[in-house]
């Protein structure tokens, strides 16, 4: 753990949605542009610059509600951008996530070609997300962000995905999410974890020190000051495939929801084993007090309570002894639902698009999210599991099993299938509200 220091941060240059946490209940809506005319995606990024929420302000007129623009590089590239700039991004968004998907593990069902439109291709340029804590304010809220792009006919809206949070508070597979958020010094913003050290600002804003001492810039300062990288991915999820696996590795339903627990690491009420092992404790669960506050190393360093291999345990693992430092691979997650939920009790697939949409953010999209997909999430050597793949996210194809330590024989779950099929993503760069006008002052 690092010492504690005194970082300002400049607030009121960066984007609310970059460090804030969601509302909870929440209504989500993405919406990606297109590019025509230079002239007037310049002025799309000079209307941003006045209309997106920066991080001081904490309370919106529409209360927890704001809106954010990020670009992609094929979007920095519509507006112009300087070839000696573009060259200063990082090597992984100028390749594209596209680009990257063998690395990332999309592949098959979950390769590029089978994205949904336009996701993945050269015409998304600008991607505006809204977030509120219900469907009345999420609508008011786009209506105030209509006019930066609703008379630029060289702007063209190309696709939009609506989220709302379910009637269950949970993700389709039915645990309750958006419980982690990561501390971050100067933001003002409390971490849900009590006993984490507040990370290093540089880990997820361009322009300050990260945890490696180091400071992530581009060219020009003003660019890359206060920015940040988003990666966005759209994640179908297979409830009624993973209810029946379930279902079928276990003698009833106590076991049903013991099993759920050790595959994410939570009961799925949100609390975590490592607080609740024997049994769930919904109350526990709801408590954004106590719910994330735990660590792993000094109790359970051999995952007899929380599974090594489990998801939370994969994406975030805390204190524990393993390859490549914890807090170097820390994002922010931020994960909405879309589609409709599955029916109780049902087991068969009723054939609609349910899912998360996802937004991973961090000043290090390789040490950050391509390392936490490629090293933690796909294989499993980092915790001496061999090539065995995260069990709710991971590539698996029906070969994989899942390991659950216990005495006096650990428990081995044979022929995991995949549970989430990755439906298109982008790599974009967030901008702090000066980048925009930069951005919208460009000649030539």
């Amino acid at each position: 753990m690092t010492e504690r220091t005194h970082v300002t941060l400049e607030l009121d240059d960066i984007q609310r949605g970059v460090l804030s946490p969601r509302p909870t209940p929440y209504a989500a809506t993405y919406i990606l542009f297109r590019i025509d005319d230079r002239a007037h995606g310049r002025e799309l990024m000079r209307r941003a610059s006045t209309a997106v929420t920066s991080a001081a302000d904490a309370i919106s007129p529409l209360g927890e509600t704001w809106v954010s623009v990020a670009v992609t590089y094929q979007g920095l590239m519509a507006l112009g951008v300087p070839r000696e700039s573009l060259e200063t991004f990082p090597w992984e968004f100028r390749q594209g996530m596209v680009a990257r998907a063998k690395a990332l593990g999309d592949t098959g069902e979950s390769s590029p070609e089978n994205w949904e439109a336009p996701l993945g291709t050269s015409d998304v340029h600008v991607v505006l997300t809204a977030l509120a804590p219900d469907s009345a304010r999420l609508e008011a809220a786009i209506d105030r962000a209509r006019p930066v792009y609703g008379d630029l006919p060289g702007v063209t809206a190309i696709w939009r995905q609506n989220c709302y949070a379910l009637p269950t508070e949970a993700e389709h597979f039915g645990y309750r999410d958006g419980i982690s958020h990561p501390a971050v010094e100067g933001s003002g913003i409390a971490g849900s974890n009590k006993l984490e050290v507040p990370l290093k600002a540089g880990e997820f804003v361009l322009g300050y020190r990260d945890e490696m001492g180091g400071v992530q810039t581009l060219e020009p300062e003003v660019l890359g000051r206060n920015g940040t990288f988003v990666a966005f991915r759209k994640l179908h999820q297979r409830a009624a495939a993973f209810r029946r696996y379930l279902r079928d590795n276990s003698g009833g339903p106590e076991e049903e929801e013991l099993l759920a627990a050790k595959i994410m690491g939570r009961w799925r009420s949100g609390a975590p084993l490592a607080l609740s092992p024997a049994h769930d404790d919904p109350d526990l669960g709801a408590d954004r007090g106590r719910n994330n506050s735990f660590l792993y190393e000094d109790d359970d360093a051999a995952g007899f309570t929380t599974p090594c291999g489990s998801h939370i345990r994969r994406a975030n693992p805390r204190d524990a002894a393993v390859a490549g430092a914890p807090r170097l691979h820390r994002m922010i997650r931020r994960g909405t639902a879309y589609g409709p939920l599955l029916p109780d009790g049902a087991l068969e697939d009723d054939g609609a698009d349910r899912g998360l949409m996802f937004a991973f953010v961090g000043a290090h999209l390789g040490r950050q999210f391509e390392f936490v997909q490629s090293q933690w999430m796909n294989d499993g050597v980092f915790f001496g599991a061999g090539d065995a793949k995260d069990p709710i996210v991971g590539t698996n194809d029906g070969t994989g099993d899942f390991t659950i330590p216990r005495r006096p024989v650990r428990r081995r779950l044979p022929s995991l299938p995949r549970f989430v099929v990755v439906r298109g993503g982008e790599y974009c760069f967030m901008p702090g509200l000066r980048a925009l006008r930069w951005l919208g002052d460009l000649e030539g």
